[in-house]
């Protein structure tokens, strides 16, 4: 009898659509509500860093390049994140916001796992202070 209804399911099979997705090929929009990628607004920013306190990973520093005129910078740590979304919760001005169009963060390297934020000469001079000194020893 149970042979009966494998039959019939493979019959009925048959004749339908394929359920399985061409995943690379064809790529489904991600929900409207999804958390993908860390996005951060400059703009509005007030250095306030309750996005970094209320961070359960620690995945979002706030570097401060000069707090009177509002110059900051952010190093989120994607590989450290946990997408729950708290940061853009406890932002008050709105400016983090938590991407549905950027979710395929896969990598081989660590190296693109650590994203800066902020204006660009921001960042130059806060990459230029963090790098270390090579150590040279005399021969």
């Amino acid at each position: 009898m149970k042979k009966i209804g494998m039959l019939k399911d493979m019959i009925r099979s048959a004749f339908r659509q394929p359920v399985t997705e061409l995943y690379p090929v064809e790529r489904r929009p991600a929900a409207e509500d999804f958390r993908g990628m860390l996005h951060w607004n400059p703009e509005g920013c007030t250095g306030c860093a309750l996005c970094v306190k209320d961070c359960p990973a620690d995945a979002i520093e706030l570097i401060t390049i000069d707090k009177a005129a509002k110059r900051f910078v952010i190093r989120y740590h994607v590989d450290r994140c946990l997408f729950c979304g708290q940061c853009a919760y406890s932002c008050r001005f709105n400016c983090i916001t938590l991407s549905n169009d950027e979710w395929e963060l896969a990598d081989l390297g660590r190296d693109n796992y650590t994203v800066l934020y902020g204006e660009p000469e921001d960042i130059e001079q806060f990459s230029l202070e963090s790098e270390p000194e090579p150590d040279i020893e005399p021969a």
